[in-house]
């Protein structure tokens, strides 16, 4: 079953992909800014990451470079969530480190092929519990 953190510090949001994602069968792990993300990533063990960028205490980018930096999250498929989606915003997430972009409001059958071909990339299947 593939383990989900979902970082992400606006709770409607949170609230809304936990939900759906839950629904289909995935584990999510919640973070509600970067620094959080940092310890969940090195505990939780979770197969991709979902990153706000825009969030306190720790940005979305800078989460994503310190995870990077880490030998033991190194190659933890991430995919940033954000409303910013200029070319700059985008070059700025791949800069950082993002494996893909998404942008919010997010479309969830978007999503959930984005994170199949992340996955897949990685060498690593999207699986959930059950279909929904």
């Amino acid at each position: 079953m593939t383990r989900i953190l979902l970082v992400e510090d606006n709770d409607d949001n949170f609230n809304m992909l936990e939900r759906r994602l839950t629904r289909q069968g995935f584990v999510v792990i919640g973070a509600h800014d970067g620094a959080i993300a940092l310890d969940k990533a090195a505990t939780e063990a979770p197969d991709i990451v979902l990153m706000d960028i825009s969030m306190p205490v720790m940005s979305g980018l800078d989460a994503t470079r310190e995870l990077r930096d880490r030998p033991e999250t190194r190659g933890l498929p991430i995919i940033a969530l954000t409303a910013h989606v200029a070319k700059k915003d985008r070059d700025a997430c791949f800069e950082a480190g993002c494996d893909a972009f998404e942008s919010k409001p997010v479309n969830f059958r978007n999503l959930m092929e984005t994170m199949s071909n992340v996955l897949a990339i990685k060498g690593k299947q999207l699986t959930a519990a059950h279909s929904a």
